[in-house]
């Protein structure tokens, strides 16, 4: 069994991790860290978790290095895990390293995992940064006519309100999000600056929350070098995605509620004028933009088949 350690276990990608973790076929849960939660059984929080004497644990971080482990995930909070780069360094000699947090998706030292578009890349590697949920998202939707684009694309973003994390705000706040659209951080958001540096070409992000819970909708807006008809362009995405078992491509405008609690990302609505493009694209901000994909770098990593324990 793949020996496993989550740190930062408490928040909604944590908990999606979990799960995720324990209906693999080949991982096992050893250690949950969460202070919060310190010494409360892992189920009787996360329900349906099979482990019913692992629990909570709140100790040293340094403690990891002692542990017999394969893989640790880091689901902190963004500024937290680039406090212990030194200790990730160390660890990852003998372990595979995986942070969902922003902190190393900027940083040549670490794998930038997008598991459909770097599988060689992540294969084999040790220190691995998942992406955004909006830069999955938005780098998937403009990968398959890159080459095609003329200026800048303009994304237009909604969240549910999970994205931003558990802790109180006003973007999480059921009561000022009620009948109500939030717009934040208009330029230079972080997802904004990761896709403009993987797709080695500049977008514009726009991004607001909503007062559904899970999930992203992205409406893109481009213009190419020369024309296209709806009819080349799904063409075009059809066969950029046909090996890719998550990532559906349809005529119609897809929907956030087709992509909640499952891990598939929907890119379709394509609609032509000229060389104005718009295409829209759905994924579940929890799974696909966060825990889904943090398993299948893991399996990459240790070169096992993408999508087990996914699909």
């Amino acid at each position: 069994m793949i020996k496993v350690a989550l740190v930062g276990a408490r928040g909604y990608v944590g908990f999606e991790l979990i799960k995720l973790i324990d209906n693999h076929p080949q991982t096992q849960l050893l250690a949950a860290y969460s202070r919060e939660y310190n010494g409360k059984k892992v189920s009787e929080i996360v329900t349906g978790f099979t482990e019913k004497d692992l629990c909570y644990c709140a100790d040293e971080l340094e403690g990891l290095a002692e542990k017999d482990l394969d893989v640790i995930f880091l689901a902190l909070p963004n500024d937290i895990a680039a406090k212990n780069h030194d200790l990730w360094l160390k660890i990852s000699k003998k372990c595979v390293i995986i942070d969902l947090s922003s902190d190393f998706r900027f940083d040549d030292t670490w794998t930038y995992g997008q598991p459909e578009t770097r599988q060689k890349h992540i294969m084999g590697k040790k220190l691995i940064t998942n992406p955004g949920c909006y830069a999955t998202a938005s780098q998937l939707g403009i990968l398959p006519i890159l080459e095609q684009l003329d200026g800048t694309p303009q994304i237009f973003g909604v969240s549910g309100y999970s994205g931003a994390g558990s802790k109180p705000s006003d973007k999480n706040n059921p009561k000022l999000l009620k009948d109500n659209l939030m717009a934040y951080k208009l330029v230079d958001h972080i997802h904004e600056n990761e896709v403009s540096r993987v797709l080695n070409h500049p977008v514009n992000l726009m991004p607001h929350v909503a007062e559904f819970f899970r999930g992203i909708h992205l409406t893109i807006s481009l213009n190419l070098k020369q024309e296209k008809t709806a009819s080349q362009i799904t063409q075009i995405y059809q066969e950029f995605y046909n090996n890719f078992e998550l990532i559906k491509v349809t005529k119609q405008i897809p929907e956030v509620t087709q992509v909640q609690n499952t891990h598939n990302v929907l890119i379709g609505g394509f609609s032509t004028k000229g060389k104005h493009l718009v295409l829209c694209v759905c994924i579940d901000n929890l799974l696909k933009g966060a825990a889904t994909q943090a398993i299948q770098n893991m399996n990459l990593a240790l070169r096992l088949e993408m999508n087990l324990g996914i699909v």
